[in-house]
């Protein structure tokens, strides 16, 4: 068969143990924000976890049901829930897809700045105010500085109390460790400034984070066989490490039951000193549910692959629910032990925060041995390649299938002669190396974050609510996996659990305004979706995104069984979110 005539098409080559090791990338999804759901939950902060983790499960099944009736697409959940509001209101089929999009792809430079962090801690160390290349540096500088330099003078002014031979200490030894730290660790060639959106740092967080992401797109660029095999790989190493942290601790007795009892969330954000479950208690604890979401939800990526699978009837639901059987094992096992042996105090250091010292906090939990932290960083290394892997061959297959179906762009569609999406492989990376500039900072990792999960928030509400959307109208599709009616009817409720935690939980994360720059980006789909099917394709759906709905005359989009139900869901689901936002306020 020619090149020619394989474009745009995905190929046939995986089982259901095949999207098992690629969605096995999402349990290490939990490194990503254990520091700062400790920093807003506080001691609830495994509770979080754990409750996150069963809702996302139950909302599977509603998610396997849709994926088996489309064995021929790609794309994930979006895509198969999209076809739900398609004949309700054009615009809301692709906001579904790119809300899904934009909230996945962000793995990609989320995951390559603390991968960069810990390769910069490797090869460029800052060094220690202890260690002994500063303690020299010191010794032969300290007369250099008397109680009137101006950063002795500033030092005191901020520390009141501080006695003039404390403050030049002080500030001798930060600077010792400035003037040994490694130039590159520090380098930066550009900051800029976006009006609404934050900073762009070019610095040496952004060079290695672009050259990892390259050599993940080289190994996704074979295909999706190939990439379920390097997944095998590392989430065989990666895992059962992981595993043994979680266990460890347990089996051991070095869990300390004052970490992780008296459920309460803080004061405020990150003030490690307990609260009470007053409004703005339950502000945080929300804030911690809703980023929450944006890891333990995430199996639902299991069902990406359904063009990809070699029996599709069979494998869709057996990859979504193993899938979710594993990342419960880690959801709950991880937090609870690290919380256990750490602490509120311990989970809220700077390294447990950013992702850089997660590692070394791991390792210890298995031993005291230095060693033990060597490898974890390593691992750790491994275990965000895992993650990042796994979003990249999700949200590529999201963006082709979207355009296959006449919501994106042509070009979205183009694969290689191995199957893979490489037109939205390479979109992917266009995106995430503007995201990693701006998360080449602590500040900016979680503006990222909460962003992104704005979309991902709406993905689910959308989504839930299609599957009774899908039963109504689409009662003639036949459903190789059948979920419970009553479990049908318990995740549309969820879906409106999920509005409020969108309304509450998204101004946690230090950004007030982070929902409605979310929704903003969310609004551009609009432009884009425009311009695809009223200008390109002329007000017409492709033929075969059609017939997948098993309509023929793709200039009717058949008839509206669910009457004003889904326009009353999204009303519903709208007042849920404001209402939310405004009742549920930070601590004063």
């Amino acid at each position: 068969m020619s090149n020619e005539s394989k474009a745009g098409a995905l190929h046939r080559t995986l089982t259901w143990k095949g999207a098992f090791w690629v969605a096995a990338g999402v349990p290490p999804l939990v490194l990503f924000s254990i520091g700062g759901i400790a920093g807003v939950a506080g001691q609830a902060a495994f509770v979080v976890w754990i409750l996150s983790m069963i809702l996302g499960f139950s909302q599977s099944f509603t998610y396997a049901e849709m994926a088996g009736m489309f064995g021929n697409k790609s794309g994930g959940t979006s895509v198969y829930g999209a076809t739900a509001w398609l004949r309700y209101s054009k615009l809301i089929a692709p906001l579904s897809v790119w809300c899904n999009w934009f909230a996945w792809s962000p793995v990609l430079s989320l995951g390559c700045a603390i991968a960069a962090g810990y390769i910069l801690n490797a090869l460029f160390p800052i060094p220690l105010e202890t260690a002994p290349q500063v303690v020299a540096w010191v010794s032969a500088h300290l007369a250099d500085y008397t109680a009137t330099t101006q950063s002795v003078v500033d030092y005191i002014a901020a520390n009141a109390g501080a006695t003039p031979e404390a403050a030049i200490q002080a500030v001798a030894s930060a600077d010792g460790v400035a003037a040994l730290t490694p130039a590159f660790r520090v380098w930066e060639a550009y900051a800029l400034n976006v009006p609404g959106l934050g900073t762009l740092h070019f610095n040496s967080t952004f060079v290695i984070g672009v050259v990892l992401m390259l050599i993940m797109l080289a190994i996704q660029h074979r295909g999706i066989a190939a990439t379920a095999s390097a997944q095998k790989v590392l989430a065989v190493v990666v895992l059962v490490p992981l595993l043994l942290v979680g266990l460890i601790p347990i089996l051991t007795g070095e869990i300390n039951t004052m970490n992780v009892t008296g459920i309460v969330p803080p004061t405020a954000a990150y003030s490690g000193v307990n609260g009470e479950w007053n409004i703005g208690g339950w502000t945080l604890f929300l804030g911690g549910m809703y980023i929450a979401a944006w890891s333990t939800y995430g199996f639902e990526t299991a069902v990406c692959y359904t063009a990809e699978l070699k029996d599709p009837k069979r494998d869709t639901f057996r990859a979504i629910f193993y899938s979710g059987l594993l990342c419960i094992v880690f959801f709950f096992l991880i937090p609870f032990s690290f919380q256990g042996v750490y602490g509120l105090s311990g989970m809220l250091e700077t390294g447990i925060v950013d992702g850089t010292g997660v590692a070394a906090a791991l390792g210890a939990m298995v031993g005291s041995n230095p060693i033990f932290i060597q490898i974890f960083v390593i691992l750790m290394v491994m275990a965000l390649f895992l993650a990042i892997m796994t979003a990249m061959a999700g949200s590529s297959r999201t963006l082709y299938q979207g355009s296959r179906d006449g919501w994106l762009p042509k070009y979205l569609s183009k694969t290689n002669e191995h199957g893979a999406p490489t037109g939205a492989m390479w979109t992917d990376f266009a995106f995430n190396v503007i995201l990693l500039a701006l998360a080449s900072d602590a500040g900016g990792y979680f503006y990222v974050l909460a962003i992104s999960n704005v979309g991902y928030i709406l993905f689910n509400f959308l989504n839930l609510n299609a599957g009774w959307i899908h039963r109504i109208d689409s009662a003639h599709l036949h459903r190789p996996w059948r979920a419970p009616t009553w479990l049908l009817g318990v995740n549309t409720v969820l879906a409106f659990v999920n509005a409020l935690f969108l309304g509450a939980g998204a101004k946690v994360w230090g950004y007030e305004n982070a929902l409605w720059s979310g929704l903003v980006f969310a609004a551009l789909i609009i432009p884009v979706f425009c311009y695809r099917h009223y200008v390109q394709d002329k007000g017409h759906f492709p033929k075969e995104a059609m017939e997948d709905l098993g309509l023929s005359d793709h200039g009717d989009l058949g008839p509206r069984k669910a009457g004003m139900l889904p326009y009353l869901t999204l009303l519903a689901g709208a007042a849920v979110v404001l209402w939310s936002n405004w009742f549920f306020v930070l601590p004063a």
